[in-house]
This record gives C-alpha cells, structure tokens and sequence, in this order.
C-alpha cells in the first residue's frame, strides 16, 4: 500500500501539524497539554483519526489558535463555527465599541486610535487626526487610512519622524510581535511587502539588546525645528468571544516628556478648543 503524502492529508491533519510546529511542540507535548494520546495525535495528522469537536476545540486551545484560525480548523473538521465573524461596529459589538469611545475621549487632547490587526484605523479620538494632520494632508488618503503605510510613506509622515531608520525597524518588529496569536497571515505579509517596497526600507536585524536610559523607546516627530517624543499604550479586550473583539486594539499616544507636552498642547490647542 502507498503511504500517503503531505498533499494527501486530510486537512485537518495538516492544519494541525502547522500549527503544532509553530508553537514548537512535539506531538508528545501536545498530547500532555491536551490530555490526548500521542498516538491519537498522529493518527489524526496522517488522516487515520477523525477528531471531535470537542478535542478540536480543546487542542486548539492549547495551541492557543486566534478564534480565526480556531474557525478554520474547525471546518476543516465538518464542523461549524463557534466564533462569530461580526462586523467591528455591528450591533454585537455595541458594549465594546461603546466602552472604547469612552475610552477614546478620555484620552484627549493626545491622540488615541482603534486599529484592526492589519493596522486600518476604525476609530479616533479628536486629537488624532488634528495631530497628525498638522504634518500631511489626511483627506488625500483613502479609508480606512492604514497607520504603519502613513508613517512609512514619504508623502505622509515620514518626513516628519526622527531617526526614520530606527523607526521603521521598529515598527515592523512590533507587527510580528502584536500579531494576533503570533501569527504572520497572508494578509500581513502583503502589508510588510508594502512597507517594505517604500524607498530606503529595509528588513529590520535582531532587536538590539543594547540597554537604554530611558524606559521606553520614544517615536518623536519634528516639527518647525522642535522635535516632540511620544511613547504608545496599546489595550486589547481580555477575554474576546468574537473574532473582531480580538483582532481589536486601541493605540494611546502620550508625552514622553514634559517639553513635548508643552509644544503638543501649542500645537493643538487652537484645534481642540
């Protein structure tokens, strides 16, 4: 009899050896983690085991599979989704989205975004766009306007941001970091191509391990010779039961210090008032 193939696996099987050598588990790992025998483990990875629901469910959490993915596997196994796939501003969403307006207006007058996992901008607080707006034109950019493509672009922000280099790097280092569940998608990786393809971008190298003064690494901005330093707080929602709650964070800007508090509030002032 021939052996069967990768191509030849079911797709269950294949999803869940993917995402068990993501996280670096042997299948003896898993089967501890999960309370399912290493056996059945590989049984159901070369195809000769039909999970259950609940063991899909269970080995996923283990894996700690975004809701997403936890979907697919579980199609993959004939069986329905658990998670819904709402809309981020559907009425399912309305205590969410309620609480982080709430949570937008407290953070005036510094700017303060929520994003999707792909960094597309749903929401701001007033001070967002009047601070941004202060150094490119907002309204030629279509919406939603993706954040790290304004930074990266050199007709948005770019010119504007100090020592762009260590920025950039940066900032696609925190799109691996703050992926959810880790996970570079395919829609992630078109936007790090993206990114990428602007002129002067390059891959970034190991993240330095170099000690710093300063608690925090500050994105600062330059504006009319005077340079402002920001540093960001990002809140996710604790315990998502969809898969927008989960792909959902807002983004807080603050001073880092008290000269570029003083110079952001001359700059806004005017426009909050």
């Amino acid at each position: 009899m021939a052996m069967q193939t990768s191509a030849d696996r079911p797709q269950t099987g294949v999803l869940l050896r993917q995402w068990r050598e993501l996280r670096g588990k042997s299948q003896l790992d898993l089967s501890l983690d999960a309370g399912v025998s290493q056996r059945h483990i590989s049984f159901i990875e070369v195809g000769r085991s039909t999970p259950s629901r609940q063991m899909l469910i269970d080995i996923a959490t283990v894996l700690d599979m975004p809701l997403r993915d936890r979907n697919t596997l579980l199609l993959a196994g004939g069986y329905a989704p658990i998670y819904p796939d709402v809309a981020w501003d559907g009425p399912e969403m309305a205590t969410v989205t309620r609480v982080l307006t709430r949570m937008l207006h407290q953070q005036e007058p510094f700017p303060a975004l929520v994003m999707d996992r792909y960094w597309n901008v749903l929401m701001t607080n007033q001070a967002a766009p009047l601070f941004f707006g202060q150094f490119c034109d907002l309204s030629a950019r279509q919406s939603p306007r993706n954040m790290l493509e304004l930074m990266f672009d050199p007709a948005g922000m770019r010119p504007f941001i100090a020592d762009f280099t260590v920025v950039a790097a940066s900032l696609i280092q925190r799109v691996h970091r703050e992926s959810v569940g880790r996970i570079i998608d395919e829609r992630t990786k078109a936007l790090l191509a993206n990114l990428l393809a602007f002129p002067d971008v390059a891959p970034p190298l190991a993240e330095s391990s170099a000690p710093s003064a300063m608690p925090i690494i500050p994105l600062s901005f330059l504006k009319d010779g005077r340079r402002l330093n920001y540093f960001s707080m990002v809140t996710t929602v604790g315990t998502p039961q969809t898969i927008a709650a989960q792909e959902l964070r807002m983004e807080s800007m603050f001073p880092a210090d008290e000269e570029t508090e003083k110079l952001h509030t001359e700059l806004l002032g005017r426009g909050m008032a």
